[in-house]
């Protein structure tokens, strides 16, 4: 593999990483239903108001996520909507492994 194919390589695997976490998945979720601030993630998620931010930060980083301010508040949005389809992916996979376990069961 050369260098170009392993750089475009590493960089699919950072978008990958970026949605590896459960909490991430949450938030792309409710991103993609409309924008949200900190503080409404932070009570959705459950968690400080610190930890969201940074894992707004790695979406945000990742390409994932849009940032607008508006007067005092960061409103977040989803910015690739294919992530989505992404995660329709894993869902198909998730269907299909139950699925195969449910035939060996019979």
């Amino acid at each position: 593999m050369n260098n170009t194919k392993r750089a475009r390589y590493e960089t699919r695997a950072s978008i990958l990483k970026a949605l590896a976490h459960p909490t991430r998945l949450f938030m792309i979720e409710q991103l993609s239903k409309k924008s949200h601030c900190v503080l409404e993630l932070t009570e959705m998620v459950g968690l400080d108001v610190s930890t969201v931010s940074k894992h707004l930060s790695i979406l945000k980083n990742s390409g994932l996520v849009n940032v607008e301010k508006k007067g005092k508040q960061v409103f977040y949005s989803l910015r690739m909507r294919c992530a989505l389809n992404f995660l329709d992916c894993v869902e198909a996979v998730l269907r299909e492994q139950a699925q195969d376990r449910m035939d060996a069961i019979q």
